[in-house]
C-alpha cells in the first residue's frame, strides 16, 4: 500500500507532496482508497462533505468504531502526516482478519477531505462540515489563491457543492474514532517510547496581519521619506517569537504575501499570516494579544495601518478521558495501567473536529526527527508496524468484545 500512495502527488524539485483538495492529485488519492475498499469487500462510499468512508458491516447498526485519518498534504508536506493513519487502518484491519477476529460492531476507514487547509486556507473542511462546525455558507465563501473557489473546484472534481452540511445522521452512527497519526514532535523519541497516546490538542489559530504603507520607488524614496509596511512586519515577525519563548507558546509567521512585490518597489501592502498555539486558552491570548499589540506600535511608528483578521479558532480540546482509558487497558494488556505515554500536541486534527460529538481518542507513532510538514517527515518501519499493531489491539478491543 505504501509504495502505491507513495509517487501520488509528489514534487520532484523539493521531494515533498502537493496533494491539495479537489485537483489531480486528490482524486488519485481517492481512488487509491476506494481500490483498497475494494480489494477488501468493504462498502465504500462518499458523504455529502467528499469524505471517503469503507465500511466492514452495516454502519446504520450504530456504535460502530470507526479509524483513519487524511490523505492531503501542505505544501511540500511530508509522505507520513494523514497517510499514515490511513494505510495503518487498512493493514490493522488485515491483521485483525488474519487473527481471526469476529467482529461484534461495524469498523469504518475514513479519509476525511481537505484536512490541511492548504488550498483554501482553513484546516479540517470536511470534518468540520460534517459536525456542523463550518456551515455551507461559509464553506462556499472560501477561496484559494488562484481565485477559485471551494464551489467551482469541487464541482471541476465532479461533487455537489451544494450538498454540503451537516452530517448528524452518520456521526450519530459512530461509538468510537480513534485516529492514528506521526507525532509531530520528538515527546516519543525523547522518552524512548515507540507510541504515545494523546491527551488534549492545545488551543490554536490563525490571525491575519495587513500592513498598509505606500507604494514607492526603492531606488530614489528617502529612508526617511518611506511609508514601508515591510519594516513594520519584520519587527512583528521577531516579537512574535519574543513572546512565544516567553510564554512557552508557538507562533509562527509561516506565510506571506507582498503587493507590488517587486524588487525596486517599497511595498504598499504586506500581508503576513500567524500561526499560534499554546497549552491553555490564558497563554494563548497573552501571546497574541502581546504580538498584535507590538505590530500597532511599530506600525504607527513607521507611519503604517494595521488590520487584524482572525480567520480561524480552535479552542483546546480533551480527547474522551473514558475511551482514553480503554485505549491503556488495552495496550496495557488488559491491565488498568498506563503503559504507553500521554501526551499533549500543538497540531490540529480531525479527531479533534470530532470530539465534541463522537468519543474520539489518538495514538502517535514515533517521529525520530521530529520534523513534520516538511519532506524530511520520518517514520521507522519497525515502528509503524508496531502502530500498526497497537491499532489492531484496540480495534480489536473495541470493536470485537
Amino acid at each position: 500500500m505504501w509504495r502505491e500512495l507513495r509517487p501520488v502527488g509528489r514534487y520532484s524539485g523539493t521531494g515533498g507532496y502537493r496533494r491539495f483538495a479537489w485537483t489531480g492529485a486528490d482524486a488519485e488519492c481517492r481512488a487509491w482508497f476506494a481500490e483498497q475498499a475494494r480489494r477488501r469487500g468493504l462498502v465504500h462510499e462518499v458523504d455529502r462533505n467528499g469524505n471517503q468512508w469503507a465500511w466492514l458491516g452495516d454502519p446504520a447498526q450504530g456504535d460502530a468504531v470507526v479509524t483513519g485519518s487524511h490523505l492531503d498534504s501542505v505544501p511540500d508536506g511530508g509522505a507520513f502526516d494523514g497517510p499514515l493513519g490511513v494505510v495503518s487502518a487498512f493493514a490493522a484491519l488485515d491483521e485483525l482478519r488474519a487473527r481471526g477476529a469476529r467482529f461484534t460492531k461495524p469498523v469504518g476507514i475514513v479519509n476525511f477531505g481537505d484536512e490541511e487547509g492548504a488550498r483554501f486556507g482553513l484546516a479540517c473542511v470536511g470534518s468540520r462540515l460534517s459536525a456542523g462546525q463550518l456551515t455551507a455558507a461559509q464553506a462556499h465563501r472560501l477561496t484559494g489563491a488562484d481565485g477559485v473557489t471551494l464551489p467551482r473546484a469541487m464541482e471541476a472534481a465532479g461533487y455537489d457543492p451544494d450538498a454540503i452540511g451537516p452530517d448528524p445522521e452518520r456521526l450519530g452512527r459512530i461509538g468510537a474514532f480513534v485516529e492514528l497519526h506521526v507525532e509531530q514532535g520528538r515527546a516519543l523519541d525523547l522518552t524512548g517510547d515507540r507510541l504515545g497516546v494523546a491527551s488534549a490538542i492545545w488551543p490554536h489559530g490563525r490571525w491575519r496581519f495587513d500592513f498598509r504603507g505606500e507604494a514607492n520607488h526603492a531606488g530614489t524614496t528617502r529612508l526617511a521619506d518611506r511609508r514601508d509596511p515591510m519594516l513594520s512586519y519584520a519587527e512583528t515577525v521577531l516579537a512574535a517569537r519574543q513572546r512565544a519563548r516567553l510564554a512557552g507558546a508557538v507562533a509562527t509567521f509561516g506565510k506571506i504575501s507582498v503587493e507590488p512585490n517587486g524588487v525596486n518597489a517599497v511595498p504598499s501592502l504586506v500581508r503576513g499570516w500567524l500561526d499560534s498555539r499554546a497549552a491553555d486558552q490564558a497563554t494563548l491570548d497573552t501571546v497574541v494579544t502581546g504580538v498584535e499589540e507590538a505590530a500597532r506600535a511599530y506600525a504607527e511608528a513607521h507611519g503604517v495601518r494595521l488590520d487584524v483578521v482572525r480567520e480561524s479558532f480552535t479552542p483546546v480540546v480533551e480527547f474522551d478521558h473514558a475511551l482514553r482509558d480503554e485505549l491503556a487497558r488495552i495496550l496495557g494488556g488488559g491491565t488498568a495501567e498506563l503503559t504507553v505515554p500521554v501526551l499533549g500536541t500543538g497540531a490540529g486534527h480531525d479527531a479533534g473536529i470530532l470530539s465534541g460529538t463522537v468519543p474520539t481518542a489518538m495514538l502517535f507513532v514515533r517521529n525520530p526527527t521530529g520534523v513534520s510538514h516538511s519532506p524530511a517527515e520520518y517514520a521507522t518501519e519497525d515502528d509503524c508496524v508496531a502502530g500498526v499493531t497497537a491499532l489492531a489491539d484496540v480495534l480489536e478491543g473495541l470493536a470485537c468484545r
